[in-house]
């Protein structure tokens, strides 16, 4: 009787181990089904919760005097399990203004540097000592290429840019109004693109042209008009209060 026991006992035993491990294959192909759409949860959650639209002048004020991170070589390609780690910690990230193009239905915020958390949820300037409307003001953002819409997520739509479009940043102060005079692809080591030239005042913005990173779009723009924020249109602030677009209903 002992014996019949002690082996019915070690059945169990492994019909539990063996049921855990089906549960836990089970779950884990569900996260590797759901974690694109997870992810995109995720970033547009943060991306409306940091739109210029919710920050107020004076924190923007404050943020232009945080520390930021300018190392291009530190910037990671963006994944589903990096942006879910990210949310692990607490942070409050530096919004110092925003970015609209209302043909390409894009509004994003513009944090200082290019930490990687700062390119999950909007764009990051490249430059420590730039500024809005003067010399050559850079942007970097991540392309997505997997999951529901990603052509619309992040600097996606810089694909579908085209010469005369218009792009404005704010930073609650001023709104810089600049139009599109160049759409090209460069190599990575093209670094020249965001440097300053004498007498301009250009936008410069760089995403991936490709999945493995080894084209960028660039996509420059050459400031037209500066206005009070509070003297812009109606149409252009409404563009900044745009909700980054919910694509799961």
């Amino acid at each position: 009787m002992s014996q019949k026991r002690t082996k019915s006992k070690k059945n169990k035993r492994k019909n539990l181990l063996i049921n855990i491990l089906a549960g836990f294959l089970i779950l884990l192909s569900l996260a590797l089904i759901f974690n694109s759409k997870i992810r995109d949860v995720i970033m547009i959650w943060n991306t409306n919760k940091y739109q210029v639209s919710q920050v107020s002048k004076e924190e923007i004020e404050e943020n232009k005097t945080a520390t930021g991170n300018f190392d291009f070589d530190s910037v990671k390609s963006l994944s589903s399990e990096a942006v879910l780690s990210a949310q692990w910690s607490s942070q409050q990230l530096p919004v110092i203004g925003g970015i609209s193009i209302p043909e390409l239905e894009m509004n994003l915020p513009i944090f200082k540097g290019l930490d990687n958390v700062n390119l999950f949820y909007g764009a990051g300037t490249m430059k420590a000592d730039q500024v809005m409307g003067q010399g050559n003001y850079s942007l970097a953002s991540h392309r997505i290429f997997t999951g529901k819409d990603a052509d619309q997520k992040l600097f996606s739509p810089l694909a579908r840019a085209t010469n005369g479009m218009f792009i404005y940043l704010t930073d609650k102060e001023k709104v810089y109004k600049y139009e599109i005079v160049e759409v090209n692809k460069v190599t990575p080591d093209r670094i020249d693109v965001i440097e300053d030239r004498d007498g301009v005042d250009e936008l410069t913005l760089v995403t991936c042209e490709d999945a493995n990173a080894t084209e960028r779009i660039i996509v420059k723009a050459n400031l037209k008009e500066v206005k009070n924020y509070l003297e812009a249109s109606p149409e252009i602030l409404q563009s900044f209060n745009k909700p980054y677009k919910q694509f799961y209903e």
